[in-house]
């Protein structure tokens, strides 16, 4: 596996080269105004071919969470402060990695990864929304490709070694961060000011976009503030310090900023601290001993923000114990107030699959899903309970018509591939496996899948020529990626 990852890098480093000899434009001290800046370096268009690459060239190399109920609570929020931006001009995809390290980060084509870490630090959803808001402000705002004009004075491989920095920092910031220094030109002062007014825009247009969205704006400062004071003295500081400088003075204007909003008393939401119970348990590095004091004793003190949500975290720990009668009886207790939660639902099957009730966890589903005909979470799990039930004909059904709805969800092209495999459908599970490994940028093996399918499709002319446009649709991306 190690290969193909170092040579797909080594595309992305090309890549970068070439998007940086496409143009120049105004310097950092003479930045453009907000929501019209960098049109001459990237124009939109560019900015997402280079995102979804991106994207693909990440799925192969850090741990991206694959968690229905997780992906869509992060992309309700995250949609929320969305449809309250300006400049907004490309769809946005909220996802998770897997990562003690705090941090978030944005980059070309509306992605904004958000480790799972943060839910451990963040203590409410206003907090959670106050991150994502800066960084869907990075993404409008185009301080990327702002970045790249701010370069002008540079040679073209100077440019590339730049954007390659960045582009590494937002995955591996101590390496990033080390390679910026080492390829930028310019002084250190220079790249420390022009640094702090990105996070200064980004930190006054977030909080608007928060702010318009329902959200506490006092909860900017707030986290802010705990994490500064957190890592103050530390000889390491975490990885959102290092891509996001934090002076005490941007600190004390995010306070200034959330004073000017009138005073409202925004309630915490209980689907947060349900989702920052479950990253808890099933995301971090905690044992299931620390798991279980850490709730026995929110509930024992009365200390949680909501005591359903520590029930649910306990619910998880019972189940990561494989103690699923206690676990069972704690998800039946929080149904009882709240059937169609849909985190409830989830781990529900869960402990229905693993107790061999497949058929109790259909009906379940089943039943949830003519209310909510079209959700993935519940969906995804059907699927798999029709699986687990060695029922593939129906699980198919659903995951083929799921493919109208989503044509970038590995968890839908995993269940397909098992459905197509317990079919007896090697050509349709060659062409899943090609979709699989073209979502992670590897083109060539993508192909050589499709040529598979393409010799167990004789005799079917249709399915032939459906293969035949797709390997010749796969070799344009990959050198439309080479060529970007």
């Amino acid at each position: 596996m190690k290969k193909p990852v170092n040579r797909l890098w080594a595309i992305v480093l090309s890549t970068l080269a070439a998007l940086a000899s496409i143009g120049v434009g105004k310097a950092a001290n003479e930045l453009p105004n907000l929501g019209t800046a960098a049109i001459t370096t990237l124009t939109i268009e560019k900015e997402m071919e280079v995102g979804d690459f991106y994207m693909r060239v990440l799925r192969n190399q850090i741990p991206i969470v694959n968690d229905p109920v997780m992906t869509e609570y992060l992309n309700d929020v995250g949609h929320r402060i969305v449809a309250h931006s300006n400049n907004v001009r490309t769809p946005f995809r909220f996802f998770l990695v897997n990562n003690p390290d705090i941090n978030a980060f944005a980059f070309f084509g509306g992605h904004v990864g958000v480790h799972t870490a943060l839910f451990h630090y963040a203590d409410n959803e206003s907090e959670l929304a106050s991150v994502l808001a800066h960084e869907v402000a990075h993404v409008t705002q185009r301080h990327l490709a702002r970045s790249i004009e701010a370069q002008q004075k540079n040679t073209p491989a100077t440019l590339a070694g730049v954007l390659g920095s960045i582009l590494l920092a937002i995955a591996a910031p101590e390496a990033g961060m080390a390679a910026l220094q080492s390829t930028l030109a310019m002084g250190q002062q220079a790249r420390i000011n022009y640094t702090r007014s990105n996070e200064l825009e980004a930190d006054r247009i977030g909080m608007q976009a928060m702010v318009a969205a329902g959200f506490d704006p006092y909860a900017a400062p707030s986290f802010f503030g705990k994490l500064a004071a957190q890592y103050r003295f530390a000889s390491k500081p975490p990885a959102m310090l290092m891509t996001h400088p934090l002076p005490e003075s941007r600190i004390a204007d995010t306070r200034a900023r959330a004073a000017r909003y009138p005073h409202r008393n925004i309630q915490d939401n209980l689907m947060f601290q349900l989702a920052k119970a479950r990253a808890q348990v099933r995301f971090s590095n905690y044992s299931t001993e620390r798991s279980r004091d850490i709730f026995e004793r929110q509930l024992k003190d009365a200390t949680y923000p909501f005591k359903n949500a520590s029930r649910y975290g306990l619910a998880l720990v019972h189940f990561r114990a494989e103690q699923y009668d206690e676990a069972e009886r704690l998800i039946n207790e929080l149904r009882a107030e709240s059937e169609k939660n849909l985190f409830y639902l989830d781990t529900l099957t869960d402990i229905l699959l693993a107790t061999e009730r497949q058929q109790v966890a259909i009906d379940t589903l089943e039943a949830a899903r003519k209310n909510r005909p079209n959700n993935a979470v519940i969906e995804l799990n059907l699927a798999n309970a029709y699986l687990s039930a060695q029922k593939p004909e129906a699980a198919r059904r659903i995951l083929e018509r799921r493919l109208v709805l989503a044509q970038d969800d590995l968890v839908l092209y995993d269940l397909l591939s098992q459905a197509y495999t317990a079919l007896d459908m090697p050509d349709r599970r060659h062409m899943v496996q090609a979709e699989i490994l073209a979502m992670r940028a590897d083109y060539p093996r993508a192909i050589d899948q499709l040529q598979h399918a393409y010799r167990l499709s004789r005799g079917n002319p249709l399915q032939l020529a459906r293969i035949d446009a797709r390997i010749k649709q796969l070799r344009e991306s990959e050198q439309q990626m080479k060529n970007l």
